[in-house]
């Protein structure tokens, strides 16, 4: 059957490729079924959930490729859970007593949608896929196709999540400029605090592609303009166990030889150990709807740069986080040739009526192809012994 109406969502947090990934799915639409009708809904989910979309008309199908020039979503996210009953009537979104996933079926059968891409990390496709079998369990003859995009490139089994490449690469900007305050005082803490919440791989990547730019710089030691000051002295994921006492003692050294000690700090790092010391003093420790530890309310950066400081007896701290410079930007080249190539089969899987996550499948060979949802899960860990991550942690002497 002719597909009529496809219906385009982004949810969870920002992400380089968002606004991208929107553009290009209207183009590839526009290409292949210039006939179909395309609505966006607004603010992911709660859009579903409220029956507020956008049309998406000719202007914007003329004018999509602009998208790419963007960060954020143009259509809007939001982190809504469908199966979170509590959440969902405190919020408004459902009545009591109602079904969530219920509602969003019946809110795609009125609206008349035949496909619905969903654009987002391993909630928004495992919501997904709740509502998935969900529509196919009670007879909705509808496919969902979704898009891997989460910075902490963390969505089992899928290679390369889209907007990681991008967030590293700015994550690694970022550190360029705040990391030359690094001679505003004697003594001087930088602590770098990197989004990722179990996954250490924007961290590292992000370490990895600063040290590369490093590689290129021009230093001139005798007039103070030195490598020293400049690099880094600590990365920490979440996958690694911080000793915070043996590595306070060789910051200090570093901090006693170089007058500067800087870190990359995952914001994931050591947060267990946080969160245990806070129920510990009975401190309330708050979670979103997914059941996440809200991170910018115990704040592990500060955490670790007042330990660290008392280790490494600094004058000065200063604690930058990048996330959301990271996780704003607009696609990057490397991304855009990921997006482009998961969009291609996206559609073409949707106009077969094939429904599943797009991405290159870890489990079968790195073949981009269409991942049934069941398999999708988050979580996937920072290979912490890949090559390149040894050796980095050894040439900055934490090995």
């Amino acid at each position: 059957m002719a597909l009529k109406r496809v219906a385009l969502l982004t949810a969870g947090g920002f992400a380089p490729c968002l606004s991208t990934a929107v553009g290009m799915l209207i183009e590839r639409y526009t290409e292949l079924e210039p006939e179909v009708d395309i609505i966006a809904y607004e603010h992911g989910y709660h859009g579903l959930l409220t029956g507020k979309y956008l049309q998406i008309d000719d202007d914007a199908r003329a004018n999509a490729a602009r998208l790419q020039l963007y960060g954020g979503s143009p259509i809007g996210n939001s982190r809504v859970k469908l199966t979170n009953t509590a959440d969902l009537v405190k919020r408004g979104l459902i009545k009591e007593g109602e079904d969530a996933l219920k509602v969003a079926a019946d809110q795609l059968v009125k609206d008349g949608v035949d496909v619905l891409h969903t654009i987002g990390g391993d909630d928004t496709n495992t919501t997904a896929a709740d509502l998935a079998a969900y529509l196919e369990e009670h007879n909705y003859h509808l496919t969902v196709v979704g898009l891997p995009k989460t910075i902490d490139n963390d969505v089992v089994p899928i290679r390369q999540s889209l907007g990681a490449y991008t967030a590293a690469e700015n994550t690694s900007i970022f550190a360029q400029h705040i990391i030359s305050e690094s001679r505003v005082s004697p003594r001087m803490l930088i602590v770098h605090e990197v989004m990722g919440r179990n996954c250490g791989w924007l961290t590292a990547y992000s370490a990895k592609l600063y040290r590369e730019w490093l590689d290129q710089q021009t230093f001139v030691p005798s007039v103070g303009l030195d490598r020293k000051h400049w690099d880094i002295n600590g990365i920490y994921v979440p996958e690694m166990h911080m000793d915070i006492e043996s590595e306070g003692k060789r910051l200090k050294k570093i901090m006693d030889e170089n007058d500067t000690v800087n870190i990359f700090l995952s914001e994931g790092a050591g947060v267990m150990d946080i969160v245990a010391e806070m129920e510990a003093q009975n401190q309330v420790v708050n979670r979103d709807a997914f059941g996440h530890v809200r991170l910018d309310e115990i704040n592990p950066g500060q955490y670790f740069a007042k330990r660290f400081a008392q280790a490494v007896d600094a004058e000065k701290v200063l604690v930058q986080k990048s996330g959301y410079f990271a996780r704003s930007a607009p696609s990057n080249q490397a991304d855009l040739q990921l997006i482009k190539g998961m969009v291609d089969l996206g559609v073409q899987c949707a106009i077969a009526g094939e429904s599943g996550v797009i991405g290159h499948d870890e489990e079968n060979g790195n073949r981009l192809s269409c991942i049934d949802f069941q398999r999708i899960k988050g979580g996937k860990p920072f290979d912490v012994n890949l090559p390149w991550f040894r050796q980095m942690l050894q040439e900055i002497g934490q090995a």
